[in-house]
């Protein structure tokens, strides 16, 4: 979904016009994007339609920061990853969920050292 949010962002559309063209509910595109819900490759399909794009493309992956992370409009795609870092999606418990947060949050402040020394 985060190739969805971005092209919202660039296209500057709202998510009420992407339901509105894909033809489904607000609140289920919402779901989509939020993680409460995965999307079959129908969905993915009228989504990518409806955004003018690519089905292939909408559905390429890279190794990214997630974009809800960033702030609106500020998409940063990570091409590779530091030796050592991986990243992974699984499903978690909330006390799970917590650590990892805190190791996400450790990793990105490294990574973000490390790009500042490299500019």
């Amino acid at each position: 979904m985060a190739n969805v949010l971005r092209l919202l962002d660039e296209k500057q559309l709202t998510k009420q016009s992407l339901a509105q063209k894909a033809g489904m509910s607000i609140s289920f595109l919402s779901d989509l994007t939020n993680g409460k819900a995965n999307p079959s490759l129908k969905i993915m399909a009228a989504i990518a339609s409806a955004l003018d794009t690519p089905l292939p493309d909408l559905l390429r992956t890279a190794n990214a920061a997630p974009a809800a992370a960033e702030p609106p409009g500020q998409y940063r795609v990570v091409r590779r990853l530091p030796q050592g870092l991986t990243q992974v999606a699984a499903v978690l418990t909330d006390y799970q969920a917590f650590h990892v947060r805190q190791w996400d949050a450790a990793n990105r402040k490294t990574m973000g050292k490390s790009e500042d020394s490299s500019a």
